[in-house]
């Protein structure tokens, strides 16, 4: 065998091999490598985006935390400040409420007290017509006089 002709076949076989590679197998090796590429490609700015999408979230929660705090503070000093609120009024209505006892049983202490001297101004007068009667029917004498003044103030104790 010839050394030239072997040479020349091996040259021939290796380009008809190139040819078939870069013909039927290099394309879909480079669209896998591009593919996986821009895969990569893609996965590494889904990951930047979550990453920054993550801050942004963070920051946005720390804001909504915050704003949160601040609101739960202002509900907290209006309920401490209505409650204020509601016991001057719960003691305005009291005093009122207190006044208005005071007043009524004032009311009924003076309305007791003018029956009461109604009623008494009656016995009084009664007393008075019962003793000018026994004196009316003696005579005047002073003994007799203190007899009846004695049962007069027996008849009213």
């Amino acid at each position: 065998m010839n050394i030239n002709f072997t040479l020349i076949s091996q040259a021939i076989a290796f380009s008809i091999f190139i040819w078939f590679t870069v013909k039927y197998v290099w394309p879909p090796l480079l669209r896998a490598i591009e593919d996986r590429q821009k895969m990569i490609a893609d996965g590494l700015a889904a990951g930047e985006r979550g990453r920054h999408e993550l801050e942004l979230a963070s920051q946005r929660s720390s804001d909504v935390i915050k704003e949160a705090k601040q609101r739960a503070a202002e509900i907290v000093l209006q309920a401490e400040k209505r409650a204020t609120e509601i016991i001057e009024e719960a003691k305005n209505t009291a005093k009122e409420e207190g006044e208005r006892i005071v007043a009524g049983a004032k009311a009924d202490i003076e309305h007791e007290m003018f029956s009461a001297k109604e009623t008494l101004r009656q016995h009084v007068a009664e007393l008075a017509i019962a003793g000018a009667t026994k004196i009316l029917r003696r005579e005047v004498d002073l003994k007799a006089h203190a007899d009846m003044l004695a049962t007069i103030e027996e008849d009213f104790k």
